[in-house]
């Protein structure tokens, strides 16, 4: 029997729908999303705008009067999406419902600030159909706070949390780590703080430094030095020993879950399945009719003002629309797959591509990488150890260099 999460009756997968909101009220010097800081909003355009998009692609992926296609989860991202309109949230999920048969339980989040939450504007989120918070908190220490360039302090941080969860029950949060000075003491420590506060979902994410990013020209000059690798390590095994045993165990590199509470949205990107993306900038993973062998990547205009003149010019902003050759699918799937800890399965490889994952691949790369206890398999799937993920991009990038 087909697992509901992975196909439906018409053999094609499950649909998520990510939506993209471009605004925050400044600008993080981490950042490297297309998100934009603005003095004013025209709300009822972007209202109009989005739910104008979303009207056009879906047919595109099985939407339409028949609604055909499952959707099983909805993620506003961004951006700052709390600082949209309830009213906005509402009528993109109303215009979703006509187009799409919801799963049952679908999940529907959207991330917020600190700043941004406000008890009465949370139950009206929760009134327009938001399911799931994710709150970013990103650290719980004032002076890390203030690194990041962050507008809240910890304190507000938890009364943040502790308003959402008055009204959605299912909210995550997330950390930053390996930042400047940070030790595996103090980590710890704060973790401890973290899991005090029983979370369901934790996303625990280590500090880069990307070059279009103010952080970029900061660390160049020496303004700040980040943990060395081995530094990097040692918080990132902490990490994994700390929240196993707290019943938090990481079921994709950085993120934590108790049973039942992994983010359904992110595993559609894991599990390679089919995306819609609409909003500036927005991604898009669409297979190409009822074979799930063919993949079409897409993507809107970045910049904000030129995305709503093209979808009221065109009813869409779509700037890259292109079918993906099969060895770029393997990649993707592959980069996508490995992180999280079910792995590459052969049931979804052999949807994908005809075949389980090991007659993709040479044998001895497999061996090379499975005797040094990075991969192993489970029958006929291929996964990473604990020793693999913490080594995941020279994993990944072994074994494409030799496909067959």
């Amino acid at each position: 029997m087909a697992d509901p999460l992975t196909t439906d009756r018409s053999g094609l997968d499950p649909l998520g729908l990510y939506v993209h909101w471009p605004f925050c009220r400044a600008k993080c010097p981490y950042c490297d999303f297309n998100s934009h800081v603005s003095d004013s909003v025209d709300h009822d355009l972007w209202r109009d705008r989005l739910v104008r998009e979303l009207e056009t692609l879906a047919p595109r992926v099985g939407g339409g009067p028949e609604r055909a296609r499952r959707l099983i989860s909805i993620f506003f991202g961004g951006g700052t999406p709390s600082l949209m309109e309830p009213e906005t949230v509402s009528a993109v999920i109303e215009a979703a419902r006509v187009l799409f048969q919801f799963n049952n339980d679908i999940e529907i989040t959207l991330e917020a600030n600190p700043t941004s939450v406000e008890a009465a504007k949370m139950d009206a989120f929760r009134r327009a159909g938001i399911t799931r918070v994710s709150l970013g908190v990103q650290a719980m220490d004032d002076a890390a706070l203030r690194f990041l360039g962050r507008e809240h302090s910890a304190a507000e941080a938890l009364a943040a949390l502790e308003s959402v969860r008055a009204h959605i029950e299912n909210v995550s949060f997330d950390l930053i780590y390996a930042r400047p000075g940070q030790d595996t003491a103090s980590w710890i420590a704060e973790l401890r703080r973290a899991v005090a506060l029983e979370p369901t979902h934790l996303s625990l994410y280590q500090l880069t430094i990307e070059p279009t990013t103010p952080f970029f020209a900061r660390h160049a000059r020496g303004e700040f030095a980040l943990p060395d690798e081995d530094g990097a390590a040692d918080l990132y095994e902490a990490t994994q020993d700390l929240l196993s045993t707290a019943g938090l165990p990481a079921y994709e590199v950085s993120n934590h879950a108790r049973v039942g509470h992994a983010c359904r949205h992110n595993l559609v990107y894991w599990r390679y399945q089919d995306y819609l993306g609409i909003g500036p900038g927005a991604h898009g993973r669409l297979s190409s009719g009822i074979t799930l062998s063919a993949k079409t990547a897409t993507r809107g205009h970045r910049a904000p003002a030129i995305w709503l003149d093209r979808v009221e010019r065109d009813g869409h902003a779509l700037v890259d629309d292109a079918s993906i050759p099969r060895d770029e699918m393997l990649m993707e799937a592959v980069l996508m797959g490995l992180r999280i800890d079910e792995g590459l399965t052969a049931e979804r490889f052999r949807h994908l591509f005809g075949a389980a994952p090991e007659r993709l691949f040479s044998a001895e790369a497999l061996a090379v990488l499975t005797d040094g206890g990075f991969l192993e398999r489970l029958g006929d799937d291929l996964r990473a150890t604990a020793i693999g993920r913490a080594r995941l991009d020279a994993v990944t990038s072994h074994l494409l260099r030799h496909t067959v």
